[in-house]
C-alpha cells in the first residue's frame, strides 16, 4: 500500500524530487486519487463476491466451526494447565502424563480381559453342551472341535502365560474325552461277549441295555465315536486282549479245530447277533504246511472285519495294530518253530510252509490288514531265515549237550567206569597215550559231529555249526576249572586228569583244521580257525600241572624242614626225627607215583618227577653238606639214611627207565634223567670213605663230575 501511494505522488509530481515535503494542493489530490481507487477495489470486490457467493459461505462456516473448536481446545489446555499455574515444576507435567499413559493402559488390559472372558465363557458353554449331549456322536464332535482350542497341537502342553482358566477348561475337556472314552469303550465290551471257557465270541449290533431299561449305544455309533475323538486304539485294546486270550490262542495253539461263523437275523427292536465259535475237529489236513492253521486264522480276521468294523478300513487297522505283532508270535511258536527241521536234509520240505506262509501274508495284505511294510512281515522273513534258525537251534542243541555233560559229570570218581579202557586215547602229536575224563572224550565226540554236520550244509548253517563247536571246547574252559577249584588247589588224581584233558583239548584243536577245512564250504574254510584256541588249552594244562608241582614240592621241602638239617643224627632224638622225615619224604614221591604213572603221558611224567626228585635230592644233600663237624656215628646214620630213601624209592626209579632191576646201568640212565641224584648217591659214598680216598677222588675229578665244588669237598 505504501508502494501505491508513493505511486499517486511520483504521478502528480513528475519532475519533482521524492524527498520534497508535499503542498497542501498535492495532499488533497492524493486524496482524492486514494478515493478514487477505493471505490474501484469495492465495487470490484463487490462483483467477486457476487459471483462466488456459495464458495464463500461455505468458507466461512468452516472458519466460524473451527473458531469454535480452537476455543473448546483453549479451554481444555487451560483446565489441564491450571493445576501448573501455582506450580510450574517439570515433575508435576510428567506425572499427569504417566497418570495419563496409565490410564490408557488400563482401559486396553480391561478390554483384552473382556475378550478373554467371552471366550471362556463361550468355551465353557460348549464344553457343558457336549458333556450334557445325549448323542455320543455328537459329544465327540464337541470335543474334537474344542481340541484345538484348548490343546497345544504340538504337544508341548499348557503356556506358562496362558490365563489358569485355561489350564481348568482344558482339565474339564480332557476329562470330558476320558469319560466318553471308558463309555464308549465299556459299550464295546457288551456288545461283544466272550465265553469264560474260550473259544467262543458273541457280537452284538447293540447292548442289551442297563437295567433301567435305556439302551446302549451301537457298536457302529461307539466306534465312530471313538475315531472321531482319536480314542479307536483305546476302544480296541481290551476287545483284542480278549480275542488273542479267548479266540486266536485256541484257534492258533490247537491242531484239531476249526473256525466257524454265523448271523441270527433278529426281527423287532433287537439287533443281529453274530458268533464266532472255535470247535474241535478230526481234520489234520494241510497242518505240515501250516495250510489248515492259516486259514482258520483268516476266518477269523473275515467275521472280525464284516462283524466288529463293518468293513471300516481305518478300525480294521486298528485291530490289525493291537494283534498282528501277538498273531505272528503265537503262529511262529506255536507252529513255524517247530515245522523247522532237526536235519539239514530236510529242509527242502520246509519249502512248503515257504509258500503257504508268504500266501497268507498277502491274503491279508489284500485285506488290508496288514501293510507292505517289511515289518508287518515277520512271517515270511522268519520262514526265509529257516537255514539260520536250523542252525541256530543246532548250535544251541550242541551247547546245551556240552554244558550237561561237563556239569553232570562225576570228577571224584574218574576211574569208576567200567569201561576204563575207552578213556586211554592217542596223543596227536607224540606217539604217547593218557587218561583222560569221559567228558572231555564225549566233549571231542560232539565237536566232531558238529564238523561233519558243517562239511554237509550251506555256508550260513556251516558258519553256526563251526562256532558251535568253538563254544562247546571254550566251555570246558570256562566250566571245569571254576567247578573243581578244590581239586586243583590239592594234591589229587582229579587235577591230573584235567591236565590230560587240557592236553588232548590242545592237540585235537590243532588236527581239527587239517581234517575239516578242505570238505568245509568254499567260503568258510578262510573264515573258521582253530588253531588259536590250541595256546590256551595248552597254556591252561601247564597251569594245573604247574601247580600239582608247586604243592607237592611245597610238601616235601615241609618234610625236609622236619628233620632240622639233619644235625646230631648219632642222638636218638634227631636220629628219630630226621628218619620220619625221609620217610615223609618217600611217601609223598610214592603216593605221586602211584597217582601220575597210570594218568599222564609217559614223556610228560618222566619230566615232572625228575624235576620234583631233582628238587627233593638237592635239598637233602644241601642240608646234609651244610653240617659241621660231623662224627664218625653221625656219618654212619647219614649214610643209613640216604640208603633208605634210595631203597623205598626203588619202584619210582623204574617207573622211570625201561629196565625192570636197579642194576648199574640202570643207576647210571637215572643219573642222566635226575641230575641230582648222581650227587645225592656220590654223597653216600663220601659219609663211608677216608680223608685219603675223599682227596684221591677230588683229585680225579669224580666229584666234580657229580656236582661237587671244592669248598664242599674242603668242608
Amino acid at each position: 500500500m505504501a508502494d501505491d501511494v508513493r505511486e499517486l505522488l511520483l504521478s502528480t509530481t513528475a519532475d519533482a524530487d521524492p524527498s520534497t515535503p508535499l503542498s497542501a494542493p498535492d495532499l488533497r489530490l492524493l486524496i482524492d486519487r486514494l478515493r478514487i481507487r477505493s471505490d474501484r477495489l469495492y465495487a470490484s470486490a463487490l462483483a467477486f463476491a457476487s459471483s462466488h457467493r456459495a464458495p464463500l459461505a461455505s468458507a466461512l462456516l468452516r472458519a466460524a466451526d473451527s473458531a469454535a473448536s480452537s476455543a473448546s481446545l483453549e479451554s481444555s489446555l487451560a483446565s489441564a494447565l491450571s493445576p501448573l499455574s501455582s506450580s510450574p515444576d517439570l515433575s508435576d507435567l510428567r506425572s499427569l502424563s504417566d497418570r495419563l499413559l496409565a490410564a490408557r493402559r488400563e482401559l486396553r488390559e480391561r478390554q483384552e480381559h473382556l475378550a478373554v472372558a467371552s471366550s471362556v465363557a463361550d468355551l465353557a458353554a460348549r464344553l457343558r453342551a457336549a458333556r450334557a449331549s445325549p448323542d455320543p456322536l455328537a459329544a465327540a464332535a464337541a470335543a474334537a472341535e474344542l481340541k484345538p482350542l484348548l490343546v497345544d497341537p504340538e504337544g508341548s502342553g499348557s503356556s506358562q502365560d496362558e490365563p489358569v482358566v485355561f489350564g481348568l477348561l482344558r482339565s474339564e475337556w480332557e476329562q470330558l474325552v476320558d469319560e466318553l472314552q471308558v463309555m464308549l469303550a465299556k459299550n464295546l465290551e457288551e456288545c461283544v461277549e466272550f465265553a469264560p471257557e474260550g473259544g467262543k465270541m458273541v457280537v452284538r449290533a447293540a447292548p442289551r441295555g442297563n437295567s433301567s431299561g435305556t439302551p446302549g449305544v451301537e457298536l457302529r455309533v461307539a466306534l465312530q465315536a471313538l475315531e472321531i475323538i482319536d480314542a479307536i486304539d483305546y476302544g480296541m485294546a481290551k476287545l483284542a486282549d480278549l480275542m488273542i486270550k479267548h479266540v486266536l490262542v485256541p484257534a492258533i495253539s490247537k491242531i484239531s479245530v476249526a473256525v466257524s461263523g454265523e448271523v441270527l437275523e433278529k426281527s423287532g427292536p433287537e439287533y443281529p447277533i453274530s458268533i464266532l465259535c472255535v470247535v474241535p475237529t478230526e481234520e489234520l489236513q494241510g497242518y505240515k504246511d501250516g495250510s489248515a492253521l492259516y486259514s482258520r486264522i483268516i476266518d477269523v480276521i473275515k467275521f472280525v472285519r464284516e462283524n466288529i468294523c463293518g468293513e471300516n478300513i481305518t478300525w480294521m487297522k486298528s485291530f490289525s495294530k493291537l494283534t498282528w505283532s501277538r498273531i505272528s508270535d503265537l503262529v511262529i511258536k506255536h507252529f513255524i518253530s517247530k515245522a523247522v527241521p532237526h536235519e539239514a536234509s530236510k529242509l527242502i520240505e520246509f519249502q512248503d510252509v515257504v509258500r503257504s506262509t508268504t500266501e497268507f501274508e498277502n491274503t491279508l495284505r489284500n485285506m488290508m490288514f496288514i501293510s507292505h511294510d517289511k515289518r508287518d512281515g515277520k512271517l515270511t522273513q522268519f520262514v526265509d531265515d529257516v537255514e539260520v534258525h536250523f542252525a541256530v537251534r543246532k548250535r544251541n542243541e550242541i551247547l546245551v549237550k556240552a554244558r550237561d555233560l561237563l556239569v553232570q559229570y562225576d570228577y571224584d570218581n574218574p576211574l569208576a567206569s567200567h569201561n576204563r579202557e575207552d578213556s586211554i586215547v592217542d596223543l596227536l602229536c607224540l606217539p604217547e597215550k593218557c587218561f583222560i575224563s569221559k567228558s572231555a572224550l564225549q566233549l571231542m565226540k560232539l565237536v566232531h559231529g558238529a564238523l561233519k554236520d558243517a562239511c554237509l550244509s550251506s555256508t550260513r548253517v556251516a558258519k553256526e555249526l563251526c562256532y558251535a563247536a568253538r563254544d562247546a571246547l571254550l566251555l570246558y574252559k570256562a566250566i571245569v576249572p571254576v567247578q573243581l577249584e578244590k581239586q586243583l588247589d590239592s594234591i589229587n588224581q582229579v587235577a591230573a586228569i584235567i591236565h590230560n584233558d587240557f592236553y588232548h583239548l590242545s592237540q585235537e584243536i590243532l588236527g581239527l583244521a587239517f581234517e575239516y577245512r578242505a570238505d568245509f564250504p568254499g567260503d568258510l574254510q578262510k573264515l573258521v580257525l582253530f588253531v588259536d584256541l590250541a595256546p590256551t588249552f595248552s597254556q591252561m594244562a601247564d597251569g594245573v600241572l604247574t601247580r600239582q608241582i608247586q604243592l607237592v614240592t611245597a610238601n616235601l621241602i615241609e618234610a625236609i624242614d622236619g628233620a632240622d638239617g639233619f644235625q646230631n643224627t648219632h642222638q636218638p632224638q634227631h636220629y628219630e626225627s630226621a628218619k620220619f622225615s625221609i620217610e615223609q619224604v618217600v611217601f609223598i614221591l610214592e603216593k605221586l607215583h602211584i597217582m601220575w604213572e597210570s594218568i599222564l603221558p609217559r614223556s610228560i611224567y618222566k619230566r615232572s618227577m625228575s624235576y620234583i626228585l631233582g628238587s627233593v635230592f638237592s635239598r637233602i644233600t644241601k642240608d646234609m653238606l651244610l653240617i659241621d663237624d660231623m662224627a664218625a656215628e653221625e656219618t654212619l646214620q647219614l649214610h643209613g639214611l640216604i640208603h633208605l630213601a634210595l631203597e623205598n624209592l626203588s619202584s619210582l626209579f623204574l617207573s622211570l627207565v625201561e629196565n625192570e632191576f636197579l642194576d648199574h646201568q640202570t643207576w647210571i640212565e637215572l643219573d642222566k634223567i635226575v641230575r641230582p641224584l648222581k650227587k645225592f648217591r656220590k654223597l653216600a659214598e663220601l659219609l663211608d670213605m677216608s680223608l685219603k680216598s675223599i682227596t684221591a677222588a677230588w683229585e680225579s675229578g669224580e666229584l666234580a663230575n657229580c656236582g661237587f665244588t671244592s669248598s664242599e669237598v674242603s668242608k
